[in-house]
């Protein structure tokens, strides 16, 4: 598996509508909506030495999805930040943290679908693991799903949605095949993204990714794309196709929790030789650079007031 267990996180503190508990006593109401339909959005975010990387872009996606949904009572960027802190603060966090924050509909009077049963809330959720870049830097391997992104007018991937039982039956196909993660296609047939990340190949010397027609809008394919034109790389956004991809020169893939990994298998057919190449090497370094400089402080870094 890509992830694995860390020990750290055996008495993590949970913040759950604002009540830190250890996260053996946490727990959502089952009359919460996203135990009653997956009614919530959520972002990831990642701490670097106290600081989490473009943290205002997050939250920004996460109240905008909020807003498409019709979420009402959202919290102001101010609460959300003071509860990200307690939750860091109370679990002595300060590097090397992925935190999932998931904010719901809110409670329900009773068990139904209506939003108008929704007299309560929304619930934000902050969960903060110690969680180093989960992929291998060595390379990963994909294997495309039959499962497909679905169309806008399906369900927009501009909300950044807790429904994800699209992208959890893809990687059910990918661990079945032995692959380390899914490619997916959208509805047309066209290169989407994997069931976690975003997907970029070079080739002729052109960083392609595909549109984000059936994907989110990433914050950090948006990075890697600002990186990458900084670098007067040559850039294309647009569809592109499986065999596009099997004759690329090199591959990787993005997202906050993984940041940059390369990819050197796709259905097992070697992405160039097999191996990772120059330009996510090059960009992967790009980013590391910047979230070692750049974000949100939130807590004190790494030793401070320690005498370290």
């Amino acid at each position: 598996m890509l992830q694995q267990w860390d020990e750290r996180n055996r008495d993590l503190v949970v913040n759950v509508g604002g009540v830190l508990r250890h996260r053996d006593e946490a727990g959502v109401s089952p009359f919460d909506s996203v135990v009653q339909g997956g009614d919530a959005v959520w972002e990831g975010l990642r701490l670097y030495q106290g600081r989490i990387f473009a943290l205002d872009a997050h939250l920004r996606r996460l109240r905008a999805s909020a807003r498409a949904l019709a979420f009402t009572g959202i919290p102001d960027d101010a609460t959300l930040v003071e509860e990200i802190r307690r939750t860091l603060v109370a679990n002595d966090m300060h590097d090397g943290v992925h935190i999932r924050l998931t904010l719901t509909r809110g409670l329900k009077i009773t068990s139904g679908m209506d939003p108008r049963l929704n007299q309560s809330g929304p619930t934000l959720i902050v969960l903060a693991e110690h969680k180093a870049p989960v992929y291998d830097r060595g390379g990963i391997t994909l294997v495309t799903a039959s499962v497909r992104r679905p169309a806008p007018d399906v369900l927009d991937p501009k909300i950044h949605h807790n429904n994800l039982l699209g992208s959890i039956l893809a990687k059910l196909e990918a661990n079945v095949a032995g692959a380390d993660d899914a490619l997916m296609l959208d509805q047309r047939g066209f290169l989407a993204e994997t069931n976690a990340t975003h997907l970029f190949f070079v080739a002729g010397g052109v960083l392609r990714t595909p549109t984000t027609v059936a994907c989110p809008e990433g914050i950090t394919r948006a990075t890697v794309l600002r990186l990458a034109r900084q670098a007067g790389g040559d850039v294309e956004e647009g569809d592109f196709t499986l065999p596009q991809l099997y004759a690329a020169d090199e591959a990787f893939v993005t997202g906050t929790m993984g940041e940059l990994a390369p990819v050197v298998a796709v259905d097992g057919r070697p992405i160039g030789d097999g191996r990772p190449g120059p330009v996510s090497g090059e960009l992967a370094r790009r980013y590391a650079r910047l979230t070692a400089t750049e974000g949100t402080p939130v807590v004190a870094p790494a030793g401070a007031g320690t005498g370290a």
